[in-house]
């Protein structure tokens, strides 16, 4: 019986736990920003843009540190993404998890919009970071089912 007990109460838990740790990570950005950055509007006059997007659900109750050149960062938890507009030219991306740093590289054109994917790899002892640039209609479905923070 108190087995029985003890596994109820572990299914009641873990919903409230999983949702405590999508909420991890850099604060969220107001709705209007959120829905402003989900029109996927072109970027300024001689600039580019980027998503940054964490899915998937390995390491949901960890965020990831991502930092972009230029001086840029967030927390991405589970669900979550950036939207940084700057100046053409390459933008390289740091994935940070515990201690193991990931780099990645986007070239960005005048006008043009990119979206990259952090995610957890758990392969091995220590979790690492993955950064990967992916086509932009795999990117918008991401961000449209993501909500956006605000950088650090």
């Amino acid at each position: 019986m108190l087995r029985y007990l003890g596994l109820r109460l572990s299914l009641m838990v873990l919903p409230l736990v999983l949702v405590v740790g999508a909420c991890a990570g850099s604060p969220s950005a107001p709705s209007q920003a959120d829905q402003a950055a989900k029109r996927f509007d072109p970027p300024a006059p001689a600039k580019g843009a980027v998503y940054v997007y964490r899915s998937g659900l390995m390491g949901a109750m960890r965020p990831l540190d991502v930092s972009l050149a230029g001086g840029s960062s967030a927390q991405l938890g589970y669900n979550t993404f950036i939207r940084v507009e700057g100046p053409p030219g390459p933008i390289d991306i740091a994935c940070k998890v515990g201690s193991n740093t990931t780099n990645g590289q986007v070239q960005i054109q005048d006008g043009q919009t990119r979206f990259v994917e952090v995610s957890m790899n758990g392969w091995g002892w220590t979790p690492s970071c993955e950064v990967a640039e992916v086509a932009p209609d795999q990117g918008q479905a991401a961000v449209r089912s993501s909500r956006r923070v605000e950088p650090l």
